[in-house]
């Protein structure tokens, strides 16, 4: 099991959500997603961070094994599927999936009172100058601040 801080694997989550959201914002069907090269190996790697947050996080007990498996085991078949990947599949999960895990993260955060706004500031000083995703985390930090 890793040494490393749980919180930073919440955060890894957190950011590389956002990171596709707006890497993948202009796509409108799974071929544009596909075979815009930038955008889809860009998000491919952001998809296999939250697979492996997700394993980390499941191996902590602070997520459950049978409702975030399939999270991992999507990543596994990222990782080694290289040229079989079903765009559409991946653009599925990109534009319906992604939010909804998001949104569960953040209740489970809110609910088991897990500090992260420490974390999340560390995230705003590392990404200064990324500033979408600063102001994603600022609204992150604001949400978790206001809800203890």
């Amino acid at each position: 099991m890793s040494k490393r801080d749980t919180r930073l694997y919440i955060t890894d989550i957190f950011i590389a959500i956002n990171k596709i959201q707006r890497y993948t914002q202009h796509c409108t069907s799974a071929q544009d997603l596909r075979w815009d090269e930038l955008i889809w190996d860009a998000s491919i790697r952001e998809l296999e961070i939250i697979g492996e947050a997700t394993r980390i996080l499941i191996n902590s007990h602070i997520l459950e094994n049978q409702n975030y498996r399939k999270i991992v085991d999507f990543r596994n078949i990222i990782a080694h599927g290289y040229f079989g990947l079903d765009e559409e599949e991946v653009y599925s999960v990109i534009k319906d999936k992604l939010v909804v895990f998001e949104n569960e993260l953040i209740q489970l955060v809110i609910a088991k009172n897990i500090p992260i706004e420490e974390v999340l500031l560390l995230a705003i000083e590392e990404n200064t100058k990324i500033t979408p995703l600063v102001e994603y985390l600022h609204k992150l930090y604001e949400r978790f601040d206001n809800a203890r």
